[in-house]
């Protein structure tokens, strides 16, 4: 029998059945576990969540005499609260990339955690709560909806401590953003982003000196990477009814379309449009982000690479609707404009991939910076024009991800 109490009754020996609140308010992964640590019971009075279910069968049952409320109670509340109000609808609309920062960031740090935790219960042979990763792509996939450059943009910006987790986070978003961009209906986009979260649970099983190693792997360590896809892949099956996309992309996110990738080299029409959004998502994400041996390329730069390798890399048709996404310099990219001016794009326009909002903030005549300004480059009266890239490593401004973030020390 189930019953909701508050987070005051709980007591070890409780078998938590489900939290009474969005998964961003609290800090375990699972959703339904037999509390069995007095830790854990901190964890859940530290917590916002104030009420949690407990499953009676399967745990103990509150005192006799303490208030409960049983499920048809609940219900009986849930019909009344529905009848005096319309049930609020999930807030997508549009808003520019300033209003989603916050939000975002605060999502980015709660889905980073819970990729911890679902990393560690894989760890330790622990079968993958798919339902908490559900609710997960949704936080991600709202975002998304109200401003796509939001979270992508953030994602970015991990530690390199933190890169095989929020890798996780970010290939997710990217992959929910490229199936709109590819037309693919919301069934296909929400198990895409679910095959993003879970497409490298394999290295939950790798050796953690090879994983986190601080320089270039050898090849026998190199080997032992390359076995993840198969780990991750086994280790979804163990969930039951894992998706299909998920199992896919998992498996074959390292394919190439000229058969040069792992692990079963598939080729061309071989390999399923899936993995091969997996792949540009995967790709993208690892060379711009920061790791233990090296700093990321910045957004335009990487963008330029993955051109220059797509045609034996990546499928042509994904890859354009991925630029399409980010625009060809995206959100972050460091730019000199025709006027000598250096500034950051905080935004895309509709208008043209080529004509981005950019902050900028140095003059290259008196050398000095000058008031930020945001210039559109896609109205009509704007003269300016963008004359070429800028490395961010040659101008080392340390606060150029605040300054296109408009968040200090920027990043998840």
């Amino acid at each position: 029998m189930l019953k909701r109490i508050r987070v005051e009754q709980v007591v070890l020996g409780m078998h938590i059945k489900e939290f009474c609140g969005s998964w961003m308010e609290h800090p375990f992964w699972r959703t339904s576990f037999v509390i069995t640590n007095p830790k854990d019971i901190e964890l859940i009075l530290s917590s916002s969540i104030k009420e949690v279910w407990i499953d009676c069968a399967k745990g103990l049952d509150v005192p006799e005499g303490e208030t409960a409320v049983s499920e048809a109670e609940s219900e009986a509340q849930v019909e009344a609260e529905l009848k005096l109000a319309a049930m609020g609808a999930r807030q997508t609309a549009p808003v520019p990339l300033h209003q989603e920062i916050e939000r975002a960031a605060r999502i980015c740090t709660q889905s980073k955690q819970a990729v911890v935790s679902m990393f560690q219960e894989a760890r330790m042979g622990k079968a993958v709560d798919a339902n908490g990763a559900q609710q997960l792509v949704e936080e991600i996939s709202d975002s998304l909806a109200r401003n796509a450059s939001a979270l992508i943009s953030l994602a970015r910006l991990k530690t390199a401590d933190d890169y095989t987790y929020m890798h996780s986070v970010a290939v997710c978003a990217m992959m929910v953003a490229l199936a709109r961009q590819l037309g693919l209906d919301e069934a296909q986009t929400r198990s895409l982003g679910l095959a993003g979260l879970m497409h490298d649970l394999g290295k939950a099983v790798m050796p953690e000196e090879v994983l986190n190693k601080p320089g270039k792997l050898t090849e026998a360590e190199f080997s032992i990477m390359k076995s993840h896809p198969v780990a991750g892949h086994r280790l979804l099956l163990q969930v039951g009814k894992a998706d299909p996309m998920a199992l896919e992309v998992c498996l074959h996110h390292h394919e190439k379309v000229d058969g040069s990738g792992y692990p079963e080299g598939l080729k061309g029409n071989d390999i399923s449009l899936f993995a091969k959004m997996g792949a540009v998502c995967d790709v993208y994400d690892a060379i711009t982000s920061n790791r233990p041996y090296k700093s990321g390329w910045d957004p335009a730069e990487s963008l330029r690479k993955m051109a220059e390798w797509a045609e034996g890399h990546f499928d042509q048709r994904v890859f354009q609707a991925f630029v399409k996404i980010l625009g060809i310099y995206p959100v972050g990219s460091l730019l000199r404009l025709t006027s000598g001016r250096i500034g950051v794009v905080v935004e895309q326009t509709t208008k043209s991939l080529t004509t981005p909002r950019v902050k900028v903030f140095f003059s290259t005549k008196s050398n000095l910076r000058i008031i930020p300004e945001v210039v559109d480059l896609s109205l009509p009266a704007c003269t300016d024009k963008i004359a070429n890239r800028e490395d961010p490593d040659k101008w080392r401004f340390p606060d150029l991800n605040e300054m296109w973030s408009g968040l200090p020390n920027s990043h998840c």
